[in-house]
């Protein structure tokens, strides 16, 4: 019986505009379990296909290699189903199986729908829905679905949990769904058919539908492409008791004693550094030449005796090259003296302080980020 996989993609989305070609990681949402299906090995690339109205998928499927399934604009309106569009594909597409996979769910790995394919084929089922366990109290009518209303509340662990459609894998038998569409106008669910269910968890659960569900996509994206391994941090009295936290960048370098700041001309193509410094002379002043989505730069020129104030970061390592003169930085107790071409590094959760030393101005490159949290002690 021949399968075939199926990526529905309409361009038009009520809530998100666009959304199917909404970047994350610098390539379109839909890419995401495109890249997932080809690596399952489950479909040869002639049998997975994108179904939309719109031609600008079927530039992204000649990009993956796959085929483009054109649907009737009729069937991408808001009030087209689900069952509708599969209909119309069974239709055309000649297959015994159609896998359904969501571009909305971008975390589903290539193993996962390889383990939903096997489950398909060898369960004997008609209807495969992939779900998700909700283990907290639920209600349905406003009646208890898991629990007693007049008993104590057990821990989450313990109570039973509720299946909810994950949506973002389905699959079915094309003859059960075109009998059960002829009988009750609906296949999605499954019908008079033998129905079954695959469970999936964590990232590949998420379901992408509203602006917040793209935030939350980004930084999960983010936290997958990071090679480092997730530091969780705990409440320390050394760090975290008595202190306050200042995230406002010119408000910081003012009671810092920097009164002079530059924020007009960052990002430029190219900034000579020695042309900043003789242009601005002796004086306390702090010019910022780079400020993007992942680092902050400035060039901070001080006076002897003058600093900043001592403070960590809670997320955030920092680091500086000395350009001119000569800085005392103490860090976590013990004083460093540096001087024009050294370079500081201090990772994030060390006390530290910088002072200019010496009898002349000194001026310091100073790489961080603009929204990075800086926690002093209370006076």
């Amino acid at each position: 019986m021949k399968s075939v996989a199926m990526i529905p993609a309409r361009l038009g989305s009520k809530r998100v505009h666009n959304k199917n070609l909404r970047l994350i990681g610098g390539k379109p949402l839909v890419s995401y379990i495109i890249e997932s299906v080809i690596k399952s090995g489950a479909f040869p690339l002639e049998d997975i296909y994108i179904n939309s109205e719109s031609d600008v998928f079927k530039s992204i499927a000649d990009d993956y290699g796959i085929k483009f399934y054109k649907r009737p604009d009729s069937l991408s309106t808001d009030s087209a189903t689900n069952d509708d569009f599969v209909l119309d594909f069974i239709n055309t597409v000649d297959c015994g199986i159609i896998f359904q996979f969501l571009p909305t769910s971008p975390f589903i790995l290539g193993s996962t729908i390889r383990e939903f394919y096997d489950c398909m084929i060898d369960s004997n089922t008609e209807t495969l829905i992939s779900t998700t366990d909700v283990r907290i109290e639920c209600l349905y009518g406003g009646q208890p679905l898991n629990f007693k209303q007049k008993e104590k509340t057990p821990p989450s662990q313990s109570l039973t949990p509720v299946k909810a459609y994950a949506c973002g894998m389905m699959a079915w038998e094309t003859r059960r769904y075109k009998t059960n569409m002829e009988r009750y106008n609906s296949g999605y669910h499954g019908g008079d058919g033998k129905t079954g269910f695959f469970p999936v968890s964590g990232f590949a659960s998420v379901d992408i539908d509203t602006v917040d569900d793209f935030l939350l996509a980004e930084r999960i994206m983010e936290s997958m492409d990071n090679d480092q391994k997730i530091e969780v941090q705990y409440y320390d009295p050394e760090l975290h008791s008595g202190v306050h936290s200042e995230v406002h960048v010119p408000n910081i370098l003012k009671t810092d004693g920097v009164e002079d700041a530059n924020y007009d001309q960052e990002n430029q193509t190219i900034t000579n550094i020695d042309d900043l410094l003789q242009k601005n002379g002796d004086e306390s002043w702090m010019h910022r030449v780079v400020n993007s989505e992942s680092n902050s730069c400035c060039v901070i020129h001080q006076r002897p005796g003058e600093g900043n104030r001592r403070h960590y970061h809670p997320s955030w390592n920092e680091w500086w090259y000395i350009l001119k003169g000569e800085w005392d930085f103490e860090i976590e107790g013990t004083v460093h003296r540096v001087k024009k071409g050294d370079l500081v590094f201090i990772p994030k959760n060390q006390w530290h302080q910088i002072t200019c030393v010496g009898k002349e101005p000194a001026a310091r490159l100073a790489v961080s980020r603009a929204d990075v949290a800086h926690v002093y002690k209370n006076n």
